[in-house]
């Protein structure tokens, strides 16, 4: 009996691994395609618990916005979809994917609430806010945030649902279902969950975020107009823009419509874009990453302008771990108004990003008799 050559015995084992591996990754594809799908727009959003007592004009009101991230950002927390170059042209790139352990998420979820909560607002917007995710440890941040304000009205849209995404290969970010969520002392006649554009290209589509925006009605005593608080979160990691002038476009053409009928419109959340001319601000070892694109309201439509501070960033960089006057930071959060909205004042509410790579954003105003 002849004896095999050891050389075929080698080229045999490695085609058996390439088939494998071949295999392996078909299936996957074929897996990640078939969960696949556009969550439904103009959808109507379940408000829980919601309150009785309706929103007047000439009062003062507060509303708050927060990008909680997942829970994940301790100072520590470095995202691996986040690049940047420092200035003397060290390129860096974040390693982690999932957050630390699931005690770290309920800490910094409890922080920003409290953060929250310390201030007693009428309105509060939260963005990425995991209800079962690999990335937070399946912490159910929603049911938390829901229990922490029990006489406030809630809705919440969903913005990411992805199957389980098989990257980093070492520690892979996992399924994820997450969203944006409304909080109110006052009664909500309705509330939308409407998709923004995203890129819908191969594979980004996969890896993207669903975005949308909420759009919450509520009802002004003694008036025929509405309050119009959406909670927004737009894209970032926009090469070329394409994206970010769809989805202004698309938001643009929904204030137009508001502004038309009269409404009160107040817009906040993450922007993912500089809103307050603060990309150079503050002291840092990096040149400005590329994904800060500035806003200002010559890109809004008539009627509507930005609302925003710099007393504080609301946005460090995730290139690397938080290092205060090293990481680099903006503000990207913030507010819209309509010029039927009269800003008492705008502060950033300073954290230091101990829970969150955002500072929350903080907006007192009154809705003007006209």
């Amino acid at each position: 009996m002849a004896k095999v050559k050891p050389y075929k015995i080698i080229l045999s084992v490695i085609a058996g691994i390439l088939a494998l591996i071949i295999l392996v990754a078909s299936s996957y594809l074929i897996y990640i395609c078939a969960q696949y799908y556009r969550i439904e727009d103009n959808q109507d959003i379940q408000i829980k618990n919601n309150q009785t007592t309706t929103v007047s004009l000439e009062e003062e009101y507060s509303i708050a916005t927060y990008n909680i991230g997942f829970g994940a950002y301790t100072h520590d927390f470095s995202f691996f979809m986040d690049s940047g170059e420092r200035k003397n042209g060290e390129k860096v790139t974040g390693k982690d994917s999932v957050a630390k352990d699931k005690a770290t998420v309920e800490t910094n979820t409890t922080g920003s609430i409290n953060t929250i909560k310390e201030k007693n607002v009428d309105f509060a917007l939260f963005q990425e806010v995991d209800i079962e995710a690999t990335r937070s440890h399946k912490y159910n941040q929603l049911e938390h945030i829901e229990r922490e304000f029990p006489n406030l009205s809630s809705s919440t849209s969903l913005n990411f649902h992805s199957a389980f995404l098989f990257y980093p290969i070492f520690e892979p970010h996992g399924k994820t279902t997450a969203g944006i969520v409304t909080l109110s002392k006052y009664n909500i006649s309705k509330a939308t969950r409407r998709s923004l554009p995203i890129d819908e290209s191969f594979p980004t589509k996969f890896f993207d975020l669903d975005r949308c925006i909420q759009v919450t009605r509520l009802p002004i005593s003694s008036c025929e107009k509405e309050l119009v608080i959406i909670n927004a979160h737009l894209s970032a990691y926009d090469e070329g823009g394409i994206i970010r002038k769809q989805q202004l476009e698309f938001l643009n053409n929904i204030l137009a419509e508001e502004y038309s009928a009269g409404n009160y419109v107040v817009v906040g959340g993450d922007f993912n874009h500089d809103i307050a001319n603060s990309s150079d601000i503050w002291e840092s070892d990096f040149k400005k990453p590329e994904w800060v694109y500035s806003l200002d309201n010559s890109n809004l439509t008539t009627g509507y302008r930005f609302v925003s501070s710099t007393n504080a960033p609301t946005c460090r960089a995730t290139d690397i771990n938080y290092i205060k006057g090293e990481t680099y930071t903006v503000v990207i959060d913030g507010f819209i108004c309509s010029d039927n909205v009269e800003t008492v004042s705008i502060e950033n509410i300073d954290t230091d990003f101990m829970y969150s790579d955002h500072n929350p954003s903080l907006l007192k105003f009154k809705l003007k008799t006209i």
